[in-house]
């Protein structure tokens, strides 16, 4: 009897952690929820306004607000992709078009891409990429997403006049990509967990709130379909991050 009550106490013990477990995974589902509902959101109340104006607006306008439509329609675009992206990875449905190729070009496209965002935030960037090529077994459009979101948020978490540098070096069979930034850097709390999906640092909400925090969980998971590692680094709030991407050369 008194291990038959022992192993009732045991199994009501289990089924409350079960059922605590539940809630806070019903909590967070609702959390996540609500934060992709409000980024999606954010870009349809500037089109519903100039979707408003539209008959009234003068034609010499018309440029301008096709240009404001387009960049909140990329927006909602690439939170759909990203989001669509972990759902796949998660699902082992995530594809890869690999081709030998030379990853110079990429990195230089990937840089191209962000330096308006760079010049409107007066950031200061540098780059040390090797003229010589180096041969890739991989998706050209994924690697270029991947470098493009390193750097986007590189200079999403840089305040004004800051200093964004990329280097890409070579260590034995390995290309090696690193992103250091001045900006505010990462708390030692959220470190451990960057790549997690939907973990923002709470001082990067607060500096910068945009986005659902997958956009480094994207990273992570295209850089290991193609047989690579990344990695975060940073001092703690307000000294900068480096984020270090390594590659396998092409045999």
């Amino acid at each position: 009897m008194r291990e038959a009550n022992a192993q009732l106490v045991i199994a009501a013990l289990s089924a409350q952690d079960l059922q605590a477990a539940a809630e806070r995974a019903l909590i967070q589902q609702k959390n996540i929820l609500a934060l992709v509902a409000h980024e999606l959101r954010n870009p349809l109340t500037p089109i519903s306004m100039i979707a408003g104006r539209l008959a009234r607006v003068p034609s010499a306008e018309l440029p301008r607000m096709q240009s404001l439509i387009e960049g909140q329609v990329q927006h909602m675009s690439r939170l759909v992709e990203d989001l669509l992206d972990v759902s796949r990875a998660s699902t082992g449905k995530l594809r890869l078009d690999c081709k030998i190729l030379n990853i110079v070009p990429i990195i230089e496209r990937a840089i191209e891409a962000c330096t308006p965002s760079m010049l409107a935030q007066k950031l200061h960037f540098t780059s040390q990429v090797p003229e010589e090529q180096f041969m890739i077994n991989g998706d050209s459009i994924r690697l270029t997403q991947i470098l493009g979101n390193i750097l986007g948020n590189a200079i999403k978490y840089t305040p004004p006049g800051g200093i964004v540098r990329l280097s890409v070096t070579l260590e034995r069979n390995l290309l090696v990509l690193s992103v250091i930034d001045t900006g505010i850097g990462i708390s030692a709390q959220a470190l451990p967990f960057i790549f997690d999906p939907f973990v923002q640092d709470v001082h990067a909400v607060g500096f910068n709130g945009a986005g659902l925090g997958i956009g480094l969980t994207v990273v992570r998971e295209l850089v290991e379909a193609h047989g690579g590692t990344v990695i975060g680094m940073s001092d703690g709030d307000g000294l900068g991050s480096e984020f270090v991407v390594t590659l396998p050369l092409a045999q």
